[in-house]
């Protein structure tokens, strides 16, 4: 059996917990990391206690001290952690009730772990949020950099269903994924904004008979608001749903690139050729450069996705208010946002460094099959219904698959088409006709840089907000 005593509830039981119970209970291995937001909201219950007369002038300054010094112990690494420390915050509270005396036994007045540990994951996760932010703004400053870099003469096939369709500039297709990760920093955005609300002044799950003052310990950690339901507060993680869920989508987006990277590398493709830095070789083939970066990133996002599934399941059938269930919200939320922290500044460093093959990419833009769809808009300009138009050209597309003579050559000589028809098949022609607002070619892809550098200007202002 664990010693009674040494626990935060020691007094309504004669016998202390089984060792097995207490191998299960403990999260100090995967909270610790909780610690700087542990300290910054005890501060501000602090402070709050002693303006609402709870605490003296003396013993909110011992007790601000004592954190003081535990935050310097924690920072440096000399806090010294016993068997006793089930959790993060009951580490802090032993060692200030140490320092700081019969004072530092008040420092839970008012508080129960339930919305101190809220509090502290709210912070966490609203700070976190930046970081992914911030990662995933660097990640597409790379990608506009490079698609700035190839501007309007490098062009490419474009796919669908990875079959060769219609060309389009390499920098449209990189900004593509800029604008992806676009929408994942907005929701990492949102995710701030959700983790904004303090909940500290719940307590366990009714608030409090002493007179706390929520507002202040909001204004205090700089939360934007305070909870108006106890209950809630206490039992409320949507916000770490959110982020988890931001992380996993962000992540797909990841592994998206990561897939297109190791198909661009490969002989088959040649589109790319990876830098020495963010490559891998063989331990048994001398000649092999592998894109293990770019598979490791795809890889785990089936991990990410799992946080995801794995929180849910967890949040799914839980009653009001606070259950010990939610001790398994921390590992998947942490899980999530180290994966894609360390997958967006891995792949950021690769997408810098690797080398485009332009002729191969030109070589594959110049296939005249990928002008068809030039052809039949060319006759629906003639007048010609589309579905018509569709069927004249794949016909002549089938019969210069079957080795009847040249597409070009068919083009021409067909009455419907003729050689000013055929000149649509020319190299570089196809991607100078994507007109469009948003299309694949150079007078749209000026507008889309504009408006990308005005997205990640905005952002970036954001981030320093």
């Amino acid at each position: 059996m664990s010693d009674a005593g040494n626990t935060l509830w020691h007094g309504r039981f004669a016998d202390g917990p089984a060792d097995a119970l207490m191998a299960l209970s403990v999260s100090l291995s995967f909270d610790q990391r909780l610690a700087p937001e542990d300290v910054e909201g005890s501060r501000a219950h602090v402070t709050m206690l002693a303006e609402v007369g709870i605490l003296t002038d003396d013993e909110r300054n011992a007790i601000l001290a004592a954190l003081d010094t535990v935050a310097a112990e924690l920072a440096d690494e000399t806090f010294t952690f016993v068997a006793s420390d089930e959790d993060i915050h009951t580490a802090v509270e032993r060692r200030v009730t140490e320092l700081a005396g019969a004072a530092g036994a008040k420092i839970h007045t008012g508080r129960s772990r339930n919305d101190q540990v809220a509090t502290d994951l709210r912070l966490w996760t609203r700070r976190a949020a930046r970081s992914c932010a911030a990662a995933l703004h660097e990640l597409q400053a790379v990608l506009l950099a490079r698609a700035e870099e190839a501007g309007e003469r490098v062009s490419l096939p474009g796919y669908t269903h990875l079959q060769h369709a219609q060309p389009v500039l390499l920098a449209h297709h990189l900004l593509a994924h800029l604008w992806a990760l676009g929408r994942d920093v907005e929701r990492w955005q949102r995710v701030a904004t959700a983790a904004d609300v303090s909940p500290l002044g719940a307590g366990a799950l009714a608030g409090s008979s002493l007179p706390l003052d929520p507002d202040r310990t909001a204004e205090l950690l700089g939360f934007s608001a305070r909870f108006e339901n106890s209950l809630d507060a206490v039992s409320d993680r949507d916000f770490v749903a959110e982020a988890v869920f931001a992380a996993a989508l962000a992540q797909v987006h990841l592994s998206r690139i990561g897939e297109e990277i190791v198909l661009w590398s490969s002989t088959e493709f040649g589109f790319v050729r990876l830098s020495d830095a963010y490559a891998t070789g063989s331990s048994m083939m001398p000649q092999k450069k592998n894109p293990d970066v770019a598979e490791l990133v795809r890889g785990k996002a089936g991990r990410v996705i799992g946080d995801l599934a794995g929180l849910l399941a967890t949040l799914k059938g839980l009653p009001l208010a606070y259950n010990r269930d939610l001790q398994e919200d921390k590992e998947p939320l942490f899980d999530a946002v180290d994966t894609l922290l360390a997958s967006g500044h891995a792949l950021a460093g690769l997408i810098a460094g690797v080398e485009f093959d332009t002729s191969a990419m030109a070589a594959g833009a110049a296939n005249p099959y990928l002008g068809a769809t030039d052809l039949a808009e060319y006759l629906v300009r003639q007048g010609t219904p589309f579905r018509d138009a569709h069927a004249i050209v794949g016909e002549l597309v089938r019969r210069a698959l079957d080795g009847e003579a040249s597409l070009m050559h068919l083009v021409a000589a067909e009455p419907r088409l003729g050689p000013d028809a055929a000149v649509l098949l020319a190299p570089g022609a196809a991607v100078a006709n994507r007109t469009t607002p948003g299309g694949g070619g150079p007078t749209p892809l000026r507008a889309q840089i504009d408006a990308a550098r005005a997205s990640l200007q905005r952002d970036a202002q954001w981030l320093t907000d």
